[in-house]
């Protein structure tokens, strides 16, 4: 059986007692590209630390390319992990040049293969012509290629990237992240990166963590974690959109204040139980014809829709995307229907 590029099992790590990752447990596939997505504080960051070696761990085992590399009694060292490593501030040595900071990871090669090795790394990121210039001479973006070839150059079995992006703006965070992935797929790399940002982490992965207080919620494709969550805290957290109290009342019913929504739940439900019912901003209609109306509480310009957010008759929110041609007024109230195909809904245990 082909080895897994990372496998991290039942992995827990404590700071001072407190927990901050908990029995954490997935499996990356070879030249696939993952990613640990969550807010500041979660620890993504510490699960990352500890693949690469910086950090101990209290229980659990970590191996990389099927080889183990930690558990709670042994450390292989870092620079023995075939690892590359890309920061969030590139980390490049800014007294060396593009092609020495490059180089700087192939020493044990031999001159003639360390050049050539520099020029094939300058060319797959898009920087011929800028082997000979330092750091500051480049943009953020440029600087963040170059940590990228720096990392790749040695050939690692496993690319490990923090918040890759975030020191950059958005319309060049989205397009470096897209050419990244490119690179990567096109080398049949296997990556690991964290990040807070869901746009990174759908562009760049091929599967998605979403971990909540040092535990991983849901391990899958970016499609399953929109569409299939398998918690609250991951339809909240993934997306936009807003969970309304509901009453199930057949296998494919269920009872909200926008009417019955007939279609195929995402997780059985018994017949007469509470729910919240997980409402995106697609699954709402603009229809002035309609005769349920919503008032608009606030509205969010977004070039070609905007995003309102509307009151129902029972003070319960939606989300509605709506063409920007369709330019109402705070306060206005407007018709709408919903249309749901797969509805997503959770046990709701308090009371209806």
């Amino acid at each position: 059986m082909t080895a897994h590029a990372l496998e991290v099992n039942n992995v827990s790590k404590a700071y001072n007692g407190k927990c901050v990752i908990d029995s954490l447990s997935f499996r990356l596939k070879k030249g696939h590209i993952g990613c640990l997505l969550g807010q500041s504080g979660c620890g993504k960051t510490t699960i990352l630390r500890c693949i690469a070696g910086f950090e101990t761990i209290q229980s659990g085992s970590i191996l990389i390319d099927g080889l183990p590399v930690t558990n709670f009694d042994s450390c292989v060292p870092p620079e023995h992990r075939r690892l590359g490593m890309v920061f969030q501030d590139y980390a490049l040595f800014p007294h060396l040049t593009v092609r020495k900071n490059i180089v700087f990871g192939l020493k044990m090669l031999p001159k003639t293969m360390q050049n050539r090795r520099v020029t094939e790394m300058l060319e797959l990121v898009g920087l011929t012509q800028d082997g000979e210039k330092y750091p500051h001479e480049l943009s953020g973006g440029q600087q963040q290629r170059v940590a990228l070839a720096r990392a790749l150059a040695p050939n690692p079995g496993l690319l490990l990237m923090d918040e890759p992006f975030s020191n950059l703006d958005v319309s060049l965070r989205e397009r470096l992240s897209v050419d990244v992935r490119r690179i990567l797929t096109d080398l049949g790399i296997s990556a690991l990166l964290v990040t807070h940002n869901q746009h990174e982490a759908f562009a760049m992965a091929d599967t998605i963590g979403v971990i909540k207080d040092g535990y991983l919620e849901q391990w899958d494709i970016a499609y399953n974690l929109y569409h299939r969550p398998k918690s609250q805290f991951v339809a909240d957290f993934v997306g936009e959109g807003v969970l309304l109290h509901g009453k199930v009342t057949s296998q494919d019913e269920v009872q909200t204040q926008l009417g019955t929504l007939r279609g195929r739940f995402s997780y059985p439900c018994r017949n007469g139980c509470p729910a919240n019912v997980l409402i995106r901003p697609e699954d709402i209609i603009h229809d002035d014809d309609s005769p349920s109306k919503a008032e608009i509480l606030r509205k969010n310009f977004r070039g070609a829709n905007i995003l309102y957010t509307l009151r129902l008759q029972n003070n319960e929110n939606v989300l509605a995307l709506v063409s920007s041609h369709h330019n109402h007024q705070i306060g206005q109230k407007i018709g709408i229907r919903p249309q749901v195909d797969d509805i997503v809904l959770f046990e709701n245990r308090t009371n209806f």
